[in-house]
Parts: C-alpha cells; sequence; structure tokens
C-alpha cells in the first residue's frame, strides 16, 4: 500500500486499517524508508521555512522574528533524527510493556504502532509552515487515539486492557520525549526570545 494511502487509511479508518496492518508482513526497513522517514521530515522542513525563512510575527510591536538559518537547519537535522529514534524507542517501550497487559510480545508489531500511530503528530507538523498556525499542530494529539485503537489489535492486548496500556504507555512516551528534549536544547542553540 503506498504512503498515502496508507495515511489516509490510518486517519479516517483506524480500525480497519489496523486490521489490514496486523496481517501485512512488513520490514523495518520498509517501514522506516517507505512510511517514517518521508512523514517525520514534514516538521523540520516546515520549522525551516517557517522559523528560517517567513518568519513569526511578535504581536504588537510589528517585528517579525526569524531563526537564523543556520541555528533552523540545525534544529531540524536533530528534530528529525529525534523523531525517528524516538519511534523506535517507543516501540520497545511497547513492546516491553505487552506482557503486563495481557498481549503478546513481538518488536516488529510494536514498531508498526509506534510508527503508524505518529501519522496525526508527524503531519500535523505542516502547520508550522506559517509560525502564526502553529497552535493547531494539536491535532496531532489524535495520534493518541491512534496508539490507542492500535495496540489491542497489533499487540493481541486484550480491550479490556487497552486503556490502561495506551495510559502507561503516553506516560513512558511523555517521560521519553521529556529526556529527548533535555538532550535537544544541550546540543541545539535555538534562541529562547522572540
Amino acid at each position: 500500500m503506498g504512503l498515502v494511502d496508507r495515511a489516509k487509511n490510518i486517519l479516517l479508518t483506524p480500525g480497519k486499517e489496523w486490521a489490514v496492518i496486523d496481517a501485512e508482513t512488513t520490514s523495518i526497513k520498509d517501514l522506516y524508508v517507505g512510511y517514517a522517514v518521508i512523514l517525520a521530515a514534514i516538521r523540520p522542513i516546515a520549522n525551516i521555512i517557517g522559523f528560517g525563512l517567513i518568519g513569526a510575527h511578535v504581536p504588537f510591536s510589528g517585528v517579525t522574528y526569524r531563526w537564523p538559518l543556520d541555528t533552523a537547519l540545525e534544529y531540524a537535522v536533530f528534530a528529525y533524527v529525534l523523531s525517528l529514534g524516538g519511534a523506535f524507542v517507543l516501540a520497545l517501550i511497547i513492546d516491553a510493556l505487552a506482557p503486563t497487559f495481557g498481549g503478546q510480545k513481538n518488536q516488529l508489531q510494536a514498531l508498526k504502532v509506534a510508527i503508524y500511530s505518529s501519522t496525526a503528530s508527524w503531519l500535523a507538523g505542516i502547520f508550522t509552515i506559517i509560525p502564526a498556525l502553529a497552535i493547531l499542530g494539536l491535532v496531532g494529539l489524535y495520534s493518541l487515539y491512534l496508539l490507542y485503537s492500535g495496540l489491542p489489535v497489533l499487540m493481541k492486548s486484550p480491550k479490556d486492557k487497552a486503556m490502561g496500556y495506551t495510559v502507561v504507555t503516553i506516560i513512558c512516551a511523555i517521560v521519553l520525549y521529556f529526556v529527548l528534549g533535555i538532550v535537544a536544547t544541550t546540543v541545539i542553540s535555538v534562541p529562547r526570545y522572540m
């Protein structure tokens, strides 16, 4: 299945699409090269355009603030690598938690859940192309629902344990991304002022 069809189906009909994904045999390389590498690039590219070229208007000041282009590029590369690496670590978390919630350990299935449930978040990154619309990136929270609906199907967890599995996975993911954020702020020289 093509990237566009997969993204459309996972967003619009996740119940049906998770069943299709569950039955597919795919490789880690195919998951990354054919899907994650492309979608994870949306936000970093949009950030370069939005904050490095267009700039953010500072309300009531008439000033438009832009990141220096080298800073925008540095941020984009680092954010891109962290996004792809974060999906892999999230898959490890999903796999490790599976038995706790009555599921079956399966690293490939866990990676499918981590990558395909990130679709909404990755696509929502397009809104940063216009910094004033970046708040619309909140629609990426739909990825949480995708995670919730995918865990029981791919990890074979009972539906009655899906909510707990999702909540614990989200808590672990928040800690993961918090740590990644700390790492990012120590490495990237993004200006902290507007």
